[in-house]
């Protein structure tokens, strides 16, 4: 395609390539749909009960992030109905920025004494990137006011890197192997302000190396920027997560996380490491000063959520859910086994195999995403699994027995 274009026109294409990106990737959702995999409309029953609308055909999902099953929780779908009944109305339209209800500011303060540290909410964890780290880049969240080398781990979440080009006007712009503690460590030595970019649970699981990562902040005044969407709420007293239940918030590091998964409402929030970056990204961090930002019903599912975070339930749900991930593990270990996060992968290799054994579970009765390049690399393709506490102990085994069968056959 570019060969017809003349090269004056096309950018430099450092940090992304949709030739390439699309020409590679592209073919193996298009096996998806011809299957029948995804486009699919549904009815909800429950988590464990979709009904195809076109055929009627009901099976379970499992590829919600939905890891407690707060989605459906009825404290939660009431807390919606109550702030819409309420307020009387969707919302103000306009940014927060300028005028914000009160139930706005409840949520602000209900999320900084859930995870003890000040804390913005925002529209998606997506716009808090956007927003957040060109400021990082430029200096404008550290005291010393100093452009920062921004390093990306090479699998950090796509709404991180999908920000690289804008970072990249802003510092210089580096990818690190994953989990290279060496690699970050000579990139500290070489530059005096650095900051790291990456997850602290992996959509594909694993964890981030959060003590060696410490250890380099201490040493070199490291910024850390994690997005730890993925164990917020199903890992800590209150539900903080992964890396915030492990460290003491500072001035160097931040974490951002989505609300529309364990925790069971819509939005996301940052947490931060220095009071006055709340007021300075409300006006200065893009989408985070626009006029989209969460809706009454959200923000009321919220404030329920963080009720029952405070609740001995959430202690309950997060055992359940602990459970089953054993269970899964063992019945199909794997280089992430024993960590406690419920990401799982079944491997099969070609992306045709993972197509087939995505649509042979669908026929069985369960949903499972075919993963293939670019979400995970190539010859590594196989379905994707999420464990959640709302699968019944019975429903898992019959489910683990169904996949082995299938794949004996492959």
């Amino acid at each position: 395609m570019a060969t017809s274009i003349p090269e004056s026109v096309l950018g430099p294409r450092r940090y992304r390539n949709n030739e390439k990106f699309v020409g590679l990737g592209d073919a193996g959702w298009q096996q998806a749909e011809d299957h029948g995999l995804i486009n699919l409309k549904v009815d909800f029953e429950s988590n464990n009960q979709l009904i195809d609308t076109a055929t009627r055909h009901a099976f379970m999902v499992l590829c919600s992030c939905s890891y407690l099953g707060l989605n459906h929780h009825p404290a939660i779908l009431q807390g919606a109905i109550t702030a819409l009944q309420e307020e009387g109305t969707i919302g103000l339209a306009l940014s927060t920025l300028r005028i914000r209800l009160s139930l706005m500011a409840r949520l602000e303060e209900g999320l900084r004494d859930l995870y003890g540290c000040p804390s913005l909410p925002a529209a998606s964890c997506t716009a808090l990137t956007a927003g957040i780290l060109p400021l990082l880049a430029s200096g404008h969240l550290t005291e010393d006011g100093q452009p920062r080398v921004m390093v990306f781990d090479r699998f950090c979440h796509f709404s991180m890197a999908y920000v690289k080009p804008i970072v990249g006007d802003e510092s210089l712009v580096l990818t690190s192997p994953h989990n290279d503690l060496n690699y970050l460590e000579d990139v500290c030595k070489k530059y005096p302000r650095v900051a790291y970019v990456a997850d602290g649970a992996y959509s594909m699981g694993g964890l981030t190396e959060l003590e060696g990562l410490l250890q380099l902040q201490e040493k070199y005044g490291l910024f850390l920027y994690f997005d730890d969407s993925h164990s917020l709420s199903i890992t800590g007293k209150h539900g903080e997560g992964w890396v915030r239940s492990r460290l003491k918030m500072n001035p160097l590091t931040m974490i951002v996380a989505s609300l529309a998964k364990a925790f069971g409402s819509a939005g996301g929030v940052a947490m931060l490491g220095s009071e006055k970056l709340f007021n300075f990204l409300n006006r200065n961090a893009g989408p985070l000063a626009w006029s989209q930002n969460l809706q009454v019903p959200n923000i009321g599912a919220s404030l329920a959520s963080i009720a029952l975070h405070k609740s001995p339930e959430l202690k309950t749900l997060q055992d359940k859910l602990a459970r089953n991930i054993d269970y899964f593990d063992s019945q199909f270990p794997s280089q992430h086994a024993g960590n406690g996060m419920p990401i799982r992968k079944i491997e099969v290799g070609a992306e045709e195999k993972a197509v087939r054994l995505s649509q042979e579970l669908y026929r069985a009765g369960y949903y499972c995403s075919a993963v293939f390049f670019p979400v995970v690399a190539k010859g590594e393709a196989g379905v994707r699994l999420m464990m959640r506490s709302d699968i019944e102990p019975d429903e898992l085994k019959r489910f683990c027995a169904t996949a082995k069968d299938i794949i004996s056959g492959f």
